[in-house]
């Protein structure tokens, strides 16, 4: 029976590799989900690895989801192209979630009716949180590209490319008060989302070892993110020279425009929330000039990797610049790929073993990618990586040294 089994399956999938591979060039794509699947296979059975991912590719965090769809994609065909993985192609299939958790669940088992092997995602925390939950109780191998908050690797087959929360907390308050950027700060910060109240707790918990004084610290919830005029009076009449935004680009885009017309003019700092601001539709990019934000990775660097990825990242989505969520993406499949040859994974594996053998490998490779040069990971799903930062000149993002 085993014997007939596999052939029923080679024959099914040496089907399935008889299909055409491509790369949509909508970001703004409604599909609710988009599929790769890999043109001919050099592996001895015809087996492909299959690589699911999860993330909002409509809704109001869509151009998070779809720059992970798309550096995925771009890692994806150039690893297909140079012989995949262990002589095995990949397969790929991106599942919407919308930013919303029982979507996210529900996409997770669209997933894994296709028979994934590996997740990539997911990409927002909240929706990361529940989808590794099943990802535990499965065993199934989980890299979230930018799932910031804690719980999102809480369990041992999850791991992240990006900073955590607190990481990014932590880090933020260093930066500025290394590079002497206040004297006064203020933050303002979403009291009811994880990610923010994440960051800001373990922000003022550093920067009390830090030459700066927070001298406000506003809050606001998910019932009361429209008008800002009260938290930014409190931080101008407080004397605040910079304020930090540990909160996503969408509410950033209103403070900025609030605090322009009240005449205060800080400086802005934020963490990988506020990638995408530039982005938004119409919002004045001039008042997103100067904001600087922590994030691994800027389009305008000069080494030869970014440029490829830049590059092929416009040519292939409608001359879109790629952000970081983009770039962490694109590391997240080499990280796979560089875990699963470690590990000495084959196709024909199931997920589980795939699992076992990949987690403890994630301990022993290191990756340069594009959003950090020796990137390693320890057993908790963390990254070992240096925090960077940019600052928006001249509409675009410039690396900070």
């Amino acid at each position: 029976m085993k014997k007939i089994t596999s052939m029923l399956l080679a024959v099914v999938l040496g089907a399935t590799l008889l299909c055409g591979c491509g790369s949509t060039t909508d970001t703004t794509t409604t599909d609710t989900a988009t599929e790769s699947t890999a043109a001919d296979s050099s592996s001895s059975n015809g087996a492909t690895f299959k690589i699911g991912g999860i993330g909002p590719i409509t809704g109001g965090a869509a151009v998070y989801g779809n720059a992970v769809k798309n550096g995925a994609q771009i890692a994806i065909d150039e690893i297909n192209a140079a012989g995949g993985i262990n002589g095995a192609q990949i397969e790929y299939k991106f599942e919407d979630d919308e930013h919303d958790a029982e979507k996210a669940v529900n996409a997770y088992n669209t997933l894994k009716d296709w028979n994934m092997q590996l997740l990539m995602g997911t990409v927002t925390s909240a929706p990361c949180v529940a989808v590794s939950e099943k990802t535990k109780e499965d065993n199934i191998f989980q890299l979230t590209p930018s799932g910031t908050s804690v719980p999102c690797t809480q369990y041992d087959n999850a791991f992240r490319v990006c900073f955590s929360d607190p990481l990014q907390g932590t880090a933020s308050a260093k930066y500025i008060g290394m590079n002497n950027l206040s004297s006064k700060l203020a933050v303002i910060y979403d009291s009811s989302d994880v990610y923010s109240s994440g960051i800001y707790e373990t922000f003022a918990k550093e920067a009390a070892n830090q030459p700066f004084e927070i001298v406000a610290a506003e809050a606001f919830t998910a019932d009361n993110k429209t008008d800002f005029t009260t938290q930014l009076q409190k931080a101008k009449d407080a004397g605040a020279d910079l304020v930090f935004l540990p909160i996503y680009y969408q509410e950033a885009t209103l403070i900025l425009s609030q605090a322009d017309t009240m005449g205060y003019k800080p400086t802005f700092f934020g963490c990988d929330g506020l990638d995408g601001i530039l982005g938004v539709e119409n919002f004045d990019n001039n008042l997103a000039e100067g904001v600087m934000l922590l994030t691994p990775f800027a389009a305008d660097a000069k080494d030869d990797a970014t440029v490829n990825f830049v590059t092929k990242y416009k040519e292939q989505f409608g001359g879109d610049i790629p952000n970081q969520f983009a770039a962490d993406a694109y590391d997240a499949i080499y990280i796979m790929k560089a875990a699963i040859e470690k590990a000495g994974c084959t196709p024909d594996m199931d997920a589980s073993a795939i699992c076992d053998a990949v987690k403890a490998a994630m301990t022993q490779i290191s990756v340069d990618g594009l959003t950090g040069a020796g990137m390693s990971w320890t057993a908790d799903g963390e990254v070992n990586k240096d925090p960077k930062a940019v600052v928006i000149k001249d509409g675009a993002y410039v690396a900070m040294d």
